[in-house]
């Protein structure tokens, strides 16, 4: 293993682990946004440019920066209550997620079984996927980020109704 894999998964494990164990919601989804970072640069380093930089563009720069505003607009200050760090049913949460975890490690393991070794994989270049997307795929390019508009034009919306009626 190469010491940049080593520091760029450390970095996406320990945003994983932040967005799960702090308290405050904007700070979980800022640790959202650096795991998904961190995942975007292991897609960049193990070769996979297009599918790296739509990381970059669509996690990190539309949905986590959606959901820290979702939050910013619609929160009303919480104060935070000094209790425990963990639910009552966190022992059942973690059995049930070594199971998932179980389960999903025996069946990348046996399809690895069967994977054709020689299969020659297309070559399709970043700029050949741009030209699709700003062709072909455009109206549905342009159908997704309307969406998102409408959704955080919505928490807006939501969050001034919640604000006057809290007056």
């Amino acid at each position: 293993m190469s010491p940049v894999f080593v520091v760029l998964a450390a970095l996406t494990v320990a945003g994983s682990i932040a967005a799960m164990t702090l308290r405050n919601l904007v700070h979980c989804a800022l640790a959202v946004a650096v795991a998904f970072a961190g995942l975007a640069m292991l897609f960049l380093q193990l070769g996979a440019e297009f599918v790296g930089f739509v990381q970059i563009l669509v996690y990190v720069g539309a949905v986590a920066i959606l959901v820290v505003f979702a939050i910013l607009l619609t929160r009303a200050t919480e104060d935070s209550k000094a209790g425990a760090v963990f639910s009552r049913t966190w022992l059942s949460g973690l059995v049930i997620a070594a199971a998932v975890f179980a389960a999903l490690g025996w069946a990348v393991l046996r399809s690895m079984q069967g994977l054709a070794r020689g299969a020659e994989q297309p070559e399709v270049t970043v700029q050949q996927i741009g030209e699709a997307l700003m062709s072909r795929f455009v109206l549905p390019l342009e159908i997704v980020a309307l969406l998102l508009t409408a959704a955080l034009v919505g928490a807006v919306i939501v969050a001034m109704f919640d604000r006057e009626g809290a007056r």
